[in-house]
């Protein structure tokens, strides 16, 4: 008999709510998470400690394209990188499920249509209490059930900031946000973007994981690496190869899920490599650690040298009128939303200003974030070298999001701000990875089923953003949730037996 019913591999976004959807199947399920959980302490709100000295960071390095190595932008902790992540909870649009045109090139589309997971986006939304208003924003799809809360109240400066856009006839909206603020706020009088949330302030996958130990058929281990995933000839897998703090062993299931998130769980697949799979599990088709993506994001900075913006977290707004059109021939550009607010040990950590102009201009910034779609290459991949990760991130539809941050430019000088200065992000930094084991139909040309199932192995399922076959233009946490409460349900339905294609 196997040691559980169902392995789940990481605890973050994916796996974190799976986990949540099937613990009251009272199936066994086991939550395997290589880190621990956040503890609080006086670094939470150093912004120094955040983002200069890398303190939350693991001692990690990987490769770059070039074979220079790296810090990524990863984190290991219960709840993942969404102990870190804005609480920006976006609905990809309808239109990004089918082939979409850019300058770059022009998307595959899904496997699946918006309708077919709008319930599930429904059911994340209530799952992480996400605060939002609808009805503002032309380009938001259709929705099952309005948001569970009201929006997360504009600052007196993002309030004219909204008020300007509507002046120049575009459509603000609010960012919906995992966010209980008071809570937040009492950790200290910081934006929670980029911030690790030790105060529960933030809904991220922690609580997702909390929800699921709640029953008492869920076991979390922290500290446990898994360094193999252990098939049979069949295809069939047979156990994990875990290590930890009790040294090393492997544990078994009737069913195994892979969330380790983009880049590791296609290391992770390629690193188990045996003599019936040589290139790795799941990877008949040659598609693990292919059609990595990472949106093309820049930080925009809009100031005004006689006003001082007195925001303290600030990101309440976005503006999407630029999500489907507005470039060339009509093509998309891409999402609009504001930046946690930067402060002047930000800027001085993550620029080579010196620090009295670092505290001048973050005092009267208005930090808005640019971001355009990256689309799917066989050639921007995750392999090894050796034990260590190779990320060759081929960047994509840039000159896309250069015509973003040109139109952001020209709307914030039209709102007031006589300076605007910009700044793409580290294209080293996978802070929105996906890809990398892509959903389809066709197990020739994909990694998993529209469920998640490795089309290579009946009991193994990916529900992570590596399962992605785009990246839209907007934050992927809420649709990476969705899909896992997707899945589960899925699992809940076939019993844990013998588990159905997709249809």
């Amino acid at each position: 008999m196997a040691d559980w019913d169902i392995i789940i591999i990481g605890s973050g976004m994916g796996g974190a709510t799976l986990a949540s959807s099937l613990a009251p199947s009272g199936a066994r399920v086991l939550v395997l998470e290589r880190g621990d959980r956040l503890t609080p302490s006086p670094k939470d709100r150093d912004a120094d400690a955040i983002f200069r000295t890398g303190h939350f960071r693991p001692d990690e390095m990987w490769l770059d394209g070039e074979d220079r190595p790296f810090s990524p932008g990863n984190y290991y902790m219960v709840g993942g990188n969404s102990k870190f992540y804005g609480a920006a909870l976006i609905r990809y649009r309808a239109e990004d499920f089918s082939p979409m045109r850019h300058q770059g090139g022009t998307t595959p589309g899904w496997p699946i249509s918006y309708e077919a997971i709008e319930p599930f986006y429904t059911k994340a939304e209530s799952l992480f209490d996400v605060r939002g208003h609808a009805g503002d924003d032309p380009t938001e799809p259709d929705r099952s059930a309005p948001y569970p809360n009201p929006p997360v109240p504009d600052e007196a400066e993002i309030a004219r900031l909204r008020q300007a856009f509507r002046d120049q006839g575009l459509h603000p909206s609010s960012v919906p946000l995992g966010v209980d603020l008071d809570r937040w706020m009492t950790g200290g009088h910081t934006t929670w973007d980029g911030h690790p949330d030790t105060v529960r302030g933030k809904m991220d996958a922690e609580d997702a994981i909390d929800a699921a130990l709640a029953h008492r058929n869920v076991k979390l281990r922290t500290n446990t690496c898994v360094d193999r995933i252990v098939a049979r000839a069949d295809g069939s897998i047979e156990g994990v190869d875990v290590s930890g703090p009790d040294g090393s062993e492997r544990v078994t299931a009737d069913l195994y899920v892979l969330a380790a998130g983009a880049v590791q769980s296609a290391a992770l697949l390629l690193r188990s490599a045996c003599d019936a799979f040589p290139t790795g599990l799941a990877n008949s088709s040659d598609q693990v650690g292919r059609n990595f993506m990472n949106h093309n994001c820049s930080a925009v900075l809009a100031l005004h040298p006689f006003h001082k913006n007195r925001a303290i977290y600030q990101k309440t707004l976005m503006l999407n009128d630029f999500y489907l059109t507005g470039g060339p021939d009509g093509t998309p550009l891409g999402n609009i939303q504001m930046l946690g607010k930067i402060t002047g040990p930000i800027l001085k950590a993550t620029t080579p200003l010196p620090r009295f102009l670092s505290n001048w201009i973050a005092a009267r910034s208005l930090d808005v974030y640019a971001m355009s779609e990256d689309l799917p290459s066989p050639e921007s991949r995750v392999t090894l070298k050796g034990d260590q990760i190779r990320l060759d991130w081929k960047r994509s539809n840039w000159a896309t999001h250069l015509a973003l941050v040109a139109k952001l430019k020209q709307i914030l000088r039209k709102a007031g701000f006589p300076v605007v200065l910009s700044q793409a992000f580290d294209r080293r930094t996978p802070s929105h990875q996906c890809g990398t084991a892509r959903m389809g139909n066709d197990p020739r040309t994909s990694v998993t089923n529209t469920f998640g199932r490795c089309h290579d192995h009946p009991n193994l399922f990916i529900t992570d953003a590596s399962i992605l076959p785009t990246s839209g233009a907007v934050n992927p946490a809420l649709t990476i949730a969705a899909l896992a409460l997707r899945t589960g349900e899925h699992i809940r339905g076939t019993q844990f037996g013998e588990l159905g294609e997709a249809t």
